[in-house]
């Protein structure tokens, strides 16, 4: 009798217990890859994504970077190539670049990403790249590692 109400009351406080304290969730990755962590806000996509089933390519969107976490940036204003854009980053990466992802699923002005970077692009990809700042941006092109939508 007396195991029976120890173990009525450890049932009764078992939720107590369990739910005391939030789970952690796990980490991103966008913590663990690039040199450079940003938040930005994507002020731009210059015309329209090539869909064309043999073409892997990146292109390059304009952003607004809101805060550094990790690395630097030059300026406030920074432009970033995506791998194969028209696909969510959860399935960009592929056996030519295998090291892309995120939980974007689609790139719209307006959208705030956090993103993992390496720079310049050319050292991190080789591949067809879609410029369309090229005649009025001569700085630094960010390669995107990773991209998830920020919190």
């Amino acid at each position: 009798m007396k195991a029976a109400a120890i173990g009525l009351c450890l049932l009764a406080f078992l939720p107590c217990i369990c739910c005391g304290k939030p789970v952690e969730s796990v980490p991103s990755k966008v913590s663990q890859v690039g040199t450079v962590e940003v938040t930005a806000v994507l002020e731009e996509v210059r015309g329209e994504f090539v869909n064309r089933a043999n073409y892997d390519y990146a292109f390059v969107m304009k952003y607004k970077v809101a805060a550094v976490h990790r690395g630097s940036v030059q300026g406030d204003t920074i432009y970033v190539g995506h791998y194969n854009p028209q696909k969510a980053r959860s399935s960009a990466a592929d056996a030519r670049v295998p090291d892309v992802g995120g939980n974007v699923r689609r790139f719209r002005a307006g959208d705030v990403h956090r993103m993992a970077l390496e720079a310049p692009i050319d050292d991190y990809y080789m591949g067809g790249i879609i410029n369309r700042y090229f005649d009025e941006y001569k700085g630094v092109i960010y390669w995107a590692v990773w991209t998830d939508e920020a919190e």
